[in-house]
């Protein structure tokens, strides 16, 4: 079974050698929005990447569906 989350782009913070970016869960705005509010009400996700082509894909504001699934 995989489940699906949507979050928000809260903050990316550009170093050096790499990016740490901070997801929040998205609360409102559209429907589905509140759908997924309705599953996901609070936490977050914070990841840092070296890798320069993805953190460009992390930008404040913006809204990332994320995939958990078993890695078997």
């Amino acid at each position: 079974m995989s489940v699906r989350a949507k979050f928000t782009v809260k903050s990316v913070t550009h170093y050096q050698n790499g990016a740490n970016v901070l997801l929040e869960p998205v609360t409102g705005g559209s429907k589905e929005n509140e759908s997924f509010y309705k599953y996901t009400p609070g936490g977050k996700i914070e990841l840092s990447t070296i890798n320069p082509e993805a953190a460009k894909q992390f930008v404040p504001g913006k809204e990332m569906y994320v995939d958990f699934s078993p890695a078997e």
